[in-house]
């Protein structure tokens, strides 16, 4: 092979090798291209979330409901067509809430810095400082996500962990986007914050579990009674019950020492109990100091945020999250 052949060769390797650092996500991304855009979000997070501390749970699981489907990339905002029906639509998305939120700081961003700053980014970022917000655990977010263009109900619906999921189920569902049980026990640890509706989250738990009528047996028979009274008949969509009752607003482990009392809400919630590795983990986490778990949560929210990003120059920057540019 000539000179010119191997000048050729490592020219074209150190390019790969160029092209893959910039296409991974870095701390700071946006130091020089828009150096105040952690700040804006950030800013405007502890603007808001003191006067609506109930929407830092929404905007974790927003956060987790996009990453699930085509990686972090956004596509959990984008508005459904007359000719595509997007994640928006589907079942598991349809009682999300904050998108306006999400909206509201791409504007300031927007208006910042023209065309910059993603909106995947943004949401990953809004969701770690509004559960900081509240007290809870903060962790790292490295940046440069770029925006999808594609958004699909039936992907959502296919990829997004049911709370009627088995352990088995469970395990499968994280194991795809690269998460283990542990990261899957402690990104459980969410459901700290935040409430649920009867049906169709757990209502099959109190009226029909068995086929002929009975109660989910894995349930405290006196904490079935209780939400099956508030929630009264099968059908009712509009009840809503706090996930760690007494606790939802705080971001403890309020959540983990009641799936040991089998006082989880949803089946997904008590099968973590059902499996060994899981329940160690709990066991461990109820016996250690809370700043345990929030070291641990922080750096399992941190590999969550990385699942399927795209970056470099795959996808692009939306300038109005709801819509594909």
């Amino acid at each position: 092979m000539g000179k010119m052949g191997c000048v050729g060769i490592i020219f074209l390797g150190v390019l790969g090798f160029l092209v893959s650092v910039q296409g991974q996500l870095q701390l700071g991304f946006y130091d020089k291209t828009c150096p105040k855009a952690e700040e804006i979000v950030l800013d405007y997070v502890k603007k808001h979330i003191p006067n609506a501390p109930s929407l830092a749970a929404p905007l974790l699981r927003m956060h987790f409901h996009d990453c699930f489907v085509r990686g972090c990339d956004g596509s959990v905002l984008i508005n459904s067509t007359a000719n595509n029906t997007a994640e928006k639509a589907a079942v598991p998305n349809q009682t999300l809430r904050g998108f306006d939120f999400i909206d509201g700081i791409k504007s300031l961003l927007e208006e910042a810095c023209p065309g910059v700053v993603s909106c995947a980014d943004i949401v990953a970022l809004a969701a770690r400082d509004s559960v900081g917000t509240i007290g809870g655990p903060f962790w790292r977010v490295p940046t440069g996500r770029r925006d999808g263009r594609v958004s699909n109900a039936t992907e959502a619906l296919n990829n997004i962990p049911a709370p009627s999921f088995n352990f088995s189920s469970l395990k499968s569902s994280f194991a795809r986007k690269g998460l283990d049980v542990k990261d899957l026990t402690l990104l459980s640890g969410a459901h700290t914050i935040g409430i649920a509706h009867c049906n169709p989250s757990f209502n099959n738990r109190l009226f029909n579990f068995t086929g002929r009528g009975g109660m989910d047996p894995s349930l405290d028979r006196e904490y079935a009674l209780v939400l099956k009274k508030k929630c009264k008949v099968p059908t009712n969509n509009v009840t809503i019950f706090e996930m760690d009752p007494g606790s939802f607003r705080t971001f403890d482990l309020s959540y983990y020492r009641l799936l040991l009392k089998r006082r989880g809400l949803f089946q997904s919630d008590a099968a973590l109990t059902t499996d060994s590795t899981s329940k160690s983990t709990i066991n461990e986490l109820v016996d250690a100091p809370l700043y345990t778990f929030f070291q641990e949560f922080a750096l399992s929210m941190e590999k969550m945020g990385r699942i399927e990003v795209n970056t470099g120059t795959v996808g692009e920057v939306r300038k109005h999250c709801a819509v594909v540019n």
